[in-house]
């Protein structure tokens, strides 16, 4: 991996690990459901003007249905489990538990496709069960607060994008670019009838409102385009290290800007995540760091 390329990586990282900041600002004036149909919104903005600038057609009335379903479960319905947690929850607890998304991918594409799940596979899921158990479970003010349950909610995430993951592996492919423009306006469209029958709590500020917006373009909008140009730069393999690099950004964030306490139960729990993670895919920063496509 050339320094180029590693430096867009830690880019990305930082920017997605910076989503689970800005969720926790823009969550308690707008509410879930206003803060996720937001994101999605000035994404699916940003993204539209980008593909009239490098004339990139979406082919909408070919794709819509496949879009759609991109959309809900890899956008609307894990932006919005997180959007609910972020009311509860730490941008550091949700930034690790993100990281379990390759195991969800692994453990529901071995119940689709009907294989059993190797040695390791079990073992990186036990690993990321006991990580989110030791995270949750030494944490006095989750079970004070009753916020476990946000705990619950914000695992449909990574379960969401599994299925997302799975099914891609099943349809014709479609380009990534239209993948990202075509369901970041699905979700939109999609939450719009639901977000009709929400409120905002409040008005937001200046800073929340910039959050928000920052949210949808750059940890979105932005996040996409430095994503696909770092997949066909450096290929999937390699591409997979941003999960293991995003807790580490999404625990800084919330540390430095949102005064965050991180306990030894959190670092303790953040590594058995990334272990089981790295476990379950085979990944070696080794292997990755050399790989070059």
């Amino acid at each position: 991996m050339g320094v180029k390329s590693a430096m867009y990586l830690l880019l990305l990282a930082s920017i997605w690990g910076a989503s689970f900041l800005f969720m926790r600002i823009g969550a308690p004036p707008l509410g879930p459901v206003w803060l996720i149909e937001s994101r999605v919104g000035f994404a699916a903005l940003f993204l539209c003007v980008v593909a009239l600038l490098m004339k990139k057609k979406l082919h909408l009335r070919q794709h819509w249905k496949h879009y759609t379903f991109l959309g809900v479960m890899s956008s609307a319905l894990p932006f919005l489990c997180y959007g609910y947690a972020a009311q509860y929850l730490t941008a550091s607890m949700m930034s690790i538990i993100n990281a379990l998304t390759p195991v969800f991918g692994a453990a529901i594409g071995a119940l689709y496709f009907r294989k059993p799940l190797t040695r390791n596979a079990v073992i990186g899921l036990s690993l990321g069960v006991l990580g989110v158990a030791v995270i949750v479970g030494f944490d006095a003010d989750l079970l004070k607060n009753q916020a476990w349950f946000a705990v619950l909610v914000v695992l449909g995430a990574p379960l969401c994008y599994g299925v997302a993951a799975t099914y891609t592996q099943v349809v014709s492919p479609v380009a990534p670019f239209n993948n990202a423009q075509g369901s970041m306006l699905m979700a939109t469209l999609a939450l719009l009838p639901i977000a009709l029958f929400f409120t905002p709590n409040t008005t937001p500020n200046a800073v929340e409102s910039i959050s928000v917006i920052a949210l949808g373009v750059v940890c979105t909008g932005v996040a996409y385009l430095i994503f696909f140009k770092l997949l066909e730069d450096i290929g999937s393999s390699s591409l997979l290290t941003v999960t293991f690099l995003i807790p580490i950004f999404g625990v800084f964030w919330g540390v430095v800007f949102l005064d965050e306490k991180v306990g030894i139960h959190t670092f303790i729990g953040g590594v058995l995540v990334v272990l089981g993670t790295m476990k379950t895919t085979g990944f070696s920063f080794t292997k990755a760091l050399k790989t070059e496509q």
